[in-house]
């Protein structure tokens, strides 16, 4: 039987979340060993992940967002530990965890301590790690400047309502992309690389990824003359009318080139680049998911249209 004990790292936002707290308290009421610890600024995550790991904690729970949770998963890759990882869904979109059949309130997620944890894929994006998606063009820009306030009063519409009202702004990328038996260049609206299925607020880029196939699932939407069409096909998360868009490809690694440089969004964290390999790590970490999980290689896919 597994040790019941687990070392949580709470996004400081959260501190006085009363759900957190009682469902905190109920893990220990039922004998669990759960320490919790807060984040302030960056690099907590990882300073937290290491010393959670020092002190001997089996499973590392990662309390708040996409970000918090690319957080916690990059640094347990850079670790090596085999402990095992559990979400506390706590952002605004909740991505992953949406995607995942995570549940959304405190107790229930954190009852999926109870399940046994399993083998996932860990996407990289040179050195960096995510869980869920890498994305870049027009939807990286959208989630990277959302406000704080927005979000609060309309939850992951309020990337829809960003991307809406930023038509004017936007413009095409350019890039070469490159994999095995896989290549397209050109100009692009918006870019999905996926081991998770959605990204911004829950449009469904890579709507039949799986997290334990060994591959990362890449969407490209080419740019085209009706742009505000395209992007409002893209925002509005209709699979079907996306799918008739866009390049995709399922690929074990992805060669990106783009000379005048793109912007990504690595599970809410940005960055910028001319040219990066992805690749997938196949099984790189273990984590508490339901049993049915649609992420999860041979479950039946549930992307809604």
């Amino acid at each position: 039987m597994r040790e019941r004990k687990a070392w949580l790292i709470l996004h400081g936002k959260q501190a006085l979340n009363e759900e957190v707290r009682a469902a905190v308290n109920g893990l220990r009421e039922r004998g669990w060993d759960l320490a919790v610890r807060l984040t302030w600024e960056g690099g907590d995550a990882e300073r937290l992940v290491g010393e959670g790991l020092a002190a001997g904690y089996p499973t590392l729970i990662a309390g708040g967002g996409d970000g918090t949770l690319r957080d916690v998963v990059e640094a347990l890759v850079k670790a090596q530990s085999d402990a095992s990882l559990a979400l506390l869904p706590l952002g605004t979109a909740n991505d992953f965890a949406h995607a995942a059949g995570i549940p959304l309130t405190p107790a229930a997620a954190l009852a999926l301590l109870e399940c046994e944890p399993v083998a996932v894929d860990v996407g990289m994006a040179g050195e960096r790690a995510f869980l869920n998606m890498a994305t870049g063009g027009f939807g990286s820009n959208v989630t990277a400047n959302t406000p704080e306030e927005l979000k609060k009063v309309l939850g992951g519409a309020a990337y829809l309502l960003t991307g809406l009202s930023r038509f004017s702004e936007v413009r095409a990328a350019a890039g070469r992309f490159h994999g095995p038996d896989f290549q397209w260049q050109g100009e692009f609206l918006a870019l999905g690389i996926g081991n998770g299925r959605q990204a911004g607020g829950g449009h469904l880029l890579c709507p039949e990824a799986s997290i334990n196939d060994g591959l990362l699932d890449v969407c490209i939407v080419p740019a085209a003359q009706d742009v505000v069409g395209t992007l409002g096909t893209l925002l509005s998360g209709g699979i079907l009318g996306l799918q008739s868009v866009a390049v995709s490809a399922r690929l074990p690694w992805l060669e990106v080139e783009a000379l005048e440089g793109l912007d990504l969004n690595l599970d809410g964290e940005p960055m910028e680049s001319t040219g990066l390999r992805f690749r997938a790590e196949p099984g790189a970490l273990r984590l508490h998911l339901p049993k049915h999980s649609s992420l999860l290689a041979g479950q039946v896919h549930r992307a809604e249209a």
